[in-house]
């Protein structure tokens, strides 16, 4: 996936939040792949709380019915976590990968130094599409190594109280651990409430986390879920419970605070204006670093020109 809205240099993760809140942060929407671009809502970075954890980017593509097409395009020091709900697109990258991402199934895509990719949805014809993508930003000993991607089929549920579940998509949910590669201490889990369902979360305290609700209706100590929001949740918190009086799909993210300042911009993840501009010239120069993806042509997304401004790091105010 490729932002659009790349005018707004990203700032680091300091002046942590120093203990439990409840704070609603509206989604916004912004286009998604270049010319022919869908609407998507975006939930992170928000201006008050560029990440949460290593979590530094959180699209919802979706529910709607269209045709994806995002040609290829660039990543650096970041992972792409893919997590469909309904729909077929075809992912292909520069390193050979030509997959297709569907319902139950995790696409993790490493870049490391550089990757490129492209997401097509499959057939010609407008499709249900529904699904999140997120990036999560890699520490310092690993984001300059080499590019990477796995397909993971079989992820590990918890059960929870009143026949609530989670699945764990990526890092670990107390004590259960998703096969995928992580590089930070993080957790990604789909949570799955019945009618009339209160389910209590284990959580860990040190971690920051947030809620997005994906489908039905759900509740955190009288604050509602809805999918315009993210629920901000802050750290100190040993759980959460959610309850739920029609059925509820909720995604929780969270971590370890991330212990290095980052500045993203389009789509890439760095430490240093610098850094950005070298990827940049790079993809524009069609260099090896980002390689090229077999089936395609000369098509792909144009960088967006960069601000007039030095990138720097935006300080978090949660």
């Amino acid at each position: 996936m490729t932002r659009l809205d790349a005018g707004d240099e990203e700032r680091g993760n300091a002046a942590l939040s120093p203990g439990p809140r409840l704070d609603a942060l509206e989604l916004r929407e912004v286009p998604l792949g270049g010319i022919r671009a869908m609407p998507v809502r975006r939930a992170l970075p928000q201006r008050d709380l560029p990440m949460v954890g290593a979590w530094c980017f959180l699209d919802r593509f979706g529910p709607q019915v269209t045709t994806m097409r995002v040609d290829p395009h660039p990543h650096i020091g970041l992972q792409t976590v893919t997590w469909p709900f309904a729909g077929e697109v075809r992912h292909r990258d520069t390193l050979g990968s030509d997959i297709v991402v569907r319902r139950g199934t995790l696409n993790l895509m490493t870049a490391g130094a550089g990757i490129a990719h492209s997401e097509y949805s499959v057939g010609e014809a407008d499709i249900p599409l529904d699904a999140l993508q997120l990036w999560v930003a890699l520490p310092e000993a690993r984001r300059h190594g080499n590019p990477a991607f796995e397909q993971v089929t079989a992820l590990p549920e918890l059960a929870l109280d009143h026949g609530a579940r989670a699945t764990v998509v990526l890092g670990e949910l107390d004590g259960v651990a998703s096969p995928a590669t992580v590089y930070t201490p993080i957790v990604g889990a789909e949570l799955t409430l019945e009618a009339g369902a209160q389910a209590t979360v284990p959580l860990r305290a040190e971690w920051e986390h947030a809620l997005l609700l994906v489908a039905g209706t759900a509740e955190v100590a009288s604050t509602p879920l809805d999918a315009e929001h993210l629920l901000y949740l802050g750290r100190g918190r040993e759980h959460v419970t959610l309850s739920s009086t029609a059925g509820a799909t909720v995604f929780l993210l969270g971590g370890e605070p991330f212990g290095e300042d980052i500045i993203m911009w389009w789509n890439f993840v760095g430490r240093s204006h610098e850094e950005i501009v070298t990827a940049r010239d790079a993809w524009e120069a069609a260099a090896e670093r980002f390689g090229h993806i077999v089936g395609h042509g000369p098509e792909r997304i144009p960088a967006p020109p960069l601000p007039a401004v030095r990138l720097t790091r935006r300080r978090r105010r949660l």
